[in-house]
Order: C-alpha cells, then sequence, then structure tokens
C-alpha cells in the first residue's frame, strides 16, 4: 500500500450501543419506515451532518473532503423483515406473508404487533396446531410454512366479524419483537441486527470523522436505504459523482463460512457475483495495515445493496463488509468485536484514497485505468512455484 496511513480515532462505543437499542425499538418492517427515517435523520442533525431524503425516504448524508470527485458511498439498510396480513380467518385468527425472505419456523411463537388503519393491537405468531393437551402428537406433525402459522390477537376476537369490527384489514403491516438481549461479555441477541447493527456502526463511524475533525480526501456520502430486505435497496438516492460504494451488511457465520461472530468479514462475492476486485483487495490492505481483525468469505445465497444498485444501471466499483452473525433472518447474534472492527474498518475506509483517480469520470482512456496482477506480479507468482520434480522419487527422475 503506497499510501500514507494515519491512526484511526476512536469509536464512541457507548454511542454505538444506544443507538443500536433506540434503533430496535423502533419497528421499520418494508413498507413501514418512516419512525427510522425520522429517527436517523434525528441523529445526523445532531452530529452536524447534511443530508436529503428521498420521496420515499432513502438517506444520502454527505461528508465533505478535501475534493468533491471521485465520490464514494457507503451504506447500510434500515428496513428489516416483518409480515402482512393476507386473510382474516373465520376463527377470528389472522393469516400472514412474509415481508421479505424469511422461514416461517423463526415466526412461530414470536410477540408481535399489527398496525391497523387506527390502531396497534398486540399478538402472537402460532402454528395453526398449538397444543399437546388438544392434539397430541400432532403438534410435532404439521407441515412448516406460512400456510400453517396464524396470528392470535390480543383481543376479545372468535370470529370474522369481530376482527374487521376491530378495525383488522388485509394488507395490515405486522412488526415483530426485535427481543434485543445485551450480554456482559460481548454477545449482542436480537432479531433485526440486520441491518440495524450495521446501521449503528455507520452513525458511529461519521461521530467519529466529525469528533475527530477528520479530513476525507473525497466526498462520503453515507446511505441510508430502505428497501434491501425486498431487492431494491440502493437503486434509488446514488447519483453520478459516486464511483465506489461500500455496504455494511449482515456477514454469515455457518458450516462452510469462514466468518466470525468476532471479527468483520470481507465478502468477496454473493449471489449477483464477484464484487469489485480492486475496492475489495483495498478493504483488505486496509484490515491488514490497521490490526484489524478480519475473515474472507463468499456468500451462496445472499443479496446486498451493492447488487441493487450496480442491477439498477449504475456503473460504480462494489464492495462489501459485514459484522460476523450467528442465525441470519432468525434470532440473530453478532458480538460487540465484530462491530467494532466493522467501525474501524469503515473509519479506514472514509480515511483512504480513492482506489483510481481516474474514477473521477464514468468514460476515459485507458490511461491510469487500473491492473489487477501486473506482469512483474504476474512472473513472482510464477517462479514461486515448487519445481513439481522435487516431488519425484530420485529414481523416477
Amino acid at each position: 500500500m503506497t499510501e500514507k496511513l494515519h491512526p484511526l480515532p476512536p469509536l464512541d462505543e457507548a454511542f454505538l450501543e444506544e443507538t443500536l437499542l433506540q434503533l430496535l425499538a423502533i419497528p421499520s418492517p418494508v413498507g413501514l419506515t418512516d419512525a427510522v427515517v425520522r429517527y436517523v435523520a434525528g441523529r445526523l442533525d445532531a452530529l452536524g451532518i447534511p443530508y436529503v431524503i428521498t420521496r420515499r425516504g432513502a438517506i444520502r448524508a454527505t461528508l465533505k473532503g478535501r475534493e468533491r470527485h471521485p465520490a464514494r458511498a457507503i451504506v447500510a439498510h434500515l428496513d428489516t423483515l416483518g409480515a402482512m396480513v393476507r386473510e382474516l380467518k373465520g376463527n377470528g385468527r389472522v393469516g400472514i406473508v412474509p415481508i421479505g425472505s424469511w422461514s416461517s419456523r423463526f415466526a412461530e411463537g414470536g410477540r408481535l404487533t399489527l398496525y391497523t388503519d387506527a390502531q396497534q393491537i398486540r399478538g402472537t405468531c402460532l402454528p395453526l396446531k398449538t397444543s399437546g393437551h388438544a392434539f397430541g402428537d400432532g403438534i410435532d406433525s404439521q407441515p412448516n410454512s406460512w400456510d400453517h402459522v396464524e396470528v392470535r390477537l390480543d383481543i376479545p376476537s372468535q370470529s370474522r366479524e369481530q376482527l374487521m369490527a376491530a378495525g383488522v384489514n388485509v394488507g395490515d403491516w405486522i412488526a415483530f419483537d426485535p427481543q434485543p438481549e445485551v450480554q456482559p461479555g460481548g454477545y449482542i441477541n436480537a432479531r433485526y441486527l440486520d441491518d440495524k447493527a450495521a446501521v449503528a456502526v455507520l452513525l458511529t463511524a461519521c461521530k467519529a470523522v466529525r469528533d475527530g475533525k477528520l479530513s476525507l480526501p473525497v466526498d462520503v456520502h453515507p446511505l441510508f436505504t430502505i428497501t434491501e430486505e425486498v431487492g431494491s435497496g440502493a437503486s434509488a438516492a446514488l447519483h453520478g459523482d459516486i464511483a465506489e460504494m461500500v455496504s455494511l451488511d449482515i456477514a454469515i457465520a455457518a458450516p462452510g463460512q469462514t466468518t466470525d461472530e468476532r471479527a468483520v468479514t470481507i465478502c468477496l462475492q454473493d449471489l449477483s457475483g464477484p464484487f469489485d476486485y480492486h475496492l475489495s483487495h483495498k478493504l483488505i490492505k486496509l484490515a491488514q495495515a490497521h490490526g484489524i481483525s478480519h475473515r474472507r468469505d463468499v456468500f451462496k445465497f445472499y443479496r446486498s445493496d451493492s447488487a441493487a444498485a450496480v442491477e439498477a444501471g449504475n456503473d460504480i466499483r462494489t464492495a462489501l463488509i459485514g459484522f460476523g452473525a450467528d442465525a441470519s433472518h432468525a434470532q440473530e447474534r453478532t458480538h460487540f468485536d465484530s462491530l467494532r472492527a466493522l467501525g474501524q474498518l469503515s473509519v479506514a475506509y472514509l480515511m483512504s484514497e480513492p482506489v483510481a483517480r481516474r474514477d473521477r469520470q464514468s468514460m476515459g482512456s485507458i490511461e491510469g485505468f487500473t491492473e489487477q496482477l501486473t506482469p512483474e506480479e504476474m512472473q513472482v507468482a510464477t517462479t514461486a512455484l515448487p519445481d513439481p520434480q522435487e516431488f519425484l522419487d530420485p529414481a523416477d527422475r
């Protein structure tokens, strides 16, 4: 790495934890995000960071750099999973469909709030057969799907007519309780750490820039999107000046993955394909140079704001870094060490030089274009390979 490294400013970890818990307390399934948008706008106001908001609520903030171009974006999403009423049932219960992609097995037993046109009603998501005293072994043999769960509302409700009288309608939003729990040893459990943990980290990184009065090399646009869980994400709020975009999201700790709950993950590929070679390797080098605990990983069943941005036609370099977590789209768990590492890498990226100054313009000549493996590097790699003859028995050489 040729650019000069500067010490990273400290992260306000109390601010990070407070922000995360406050975000988790605000229901924000896709389509019901106004409240969380207003909260984040308030946080940005308090930090003195200017921003604009799209018609539907995506936020684009600005941290001014020494130069305007090539600008970069760093993005996290405010929306979460949830559910919606699809049927008022004759037994007085409510059939539901998911908002976003998640399994009904993780909804079973969840406490929730149903939002009618005029009020909020508490309830519980239950399988169709709920009591062993009534159904015996039938509770273990019933199928697992959204067609086999229903919501029991905490109101007198034994018929469709009673639901209608309470103001319940098809299309009402449902938000499941996050159930946050922060352990003294640093583990954090909750629904919707995806992606509210990353939002809290991004706001904390912005605060570190502000508190440290850091001089950034180029303009940075922190983005907060509202439809990532349904695929569109950062297709809005971008503009042509942005040449690089790093998504902050959950990273999956599971068998066959290298992600760790106590490190930041740099993802090289997801379901949409590989991320930008140069931007991803820049992040790897920054983590190495600053001694930030990190892992590399690839994800087979994963999409992010970066994929949405490219698929919307934006010609930008994209990368993905995430906090390591167990049980995504379920009862998620991470560790504060991972959030700290994600915050440190985010700040290191904001302080670093762009991948290529040529990226100021969307089109240009070959002059200044990036090069992945130079002939010299290829020669080193080739000469470093062992001689196959070394592995043969002397008699066979």
